[in-house]
């Protein structure tokens, strides 16, 4: 069973860094993309960041270019999102997710999130 594990979200302020983790399960780690999603209640699910497998391809939305910093570990099987100069703007619940071998907007496989709230 695909599991999906998130972790390191909390309460920052403007300009702080988070570290958020995604710890992963249940499938064969370094054949698949891992991708970084966020969404604010009321709005469209954001695809935020994701990396692929094999040529390792990192992909980052225009808002968090410069500041956010997606890594994978196949070793330990885990995913991180490095987040720098955080903005309010970037408040969300952020899911990581999974299943297929490049990144995709509708991966099938997703965590349970992690609150993100970034004080102005």
């Amino acid at each position: 069973e695909v599991q999906l594990v998130e972790s390191g979200g909390g309460l920052v302020q403007a300009g702080g860094s988070l570290r958020l983790s995604c710890a992963a399960s249940g499938f064969t780690f370094d054949g698949y993309a891992i991708g970084w999603f966020r969404q604010v209640p009321g709005k469209e699910r954001e695809a935020v960041s994701c990396i692929s497998t094999g040529d390792g391809s990192i992909y980052y939305a225009e808002s968090v270019k410069g500041r956010f910093t997606i890594s994978r570990d196949n070793s330990s099987t885990n995913v991180y999102l490095q987040m720098n100069s955080l903005k309010p703007e970037d408040t969300a619940v952020y899911y990581c997710a999974t299943g297929r071998p490049g990144c995709s907007r509708r991966p099938p496989h997703w965590g349970k999130g992690t609150l993100v709230t970034v004080s102005s």
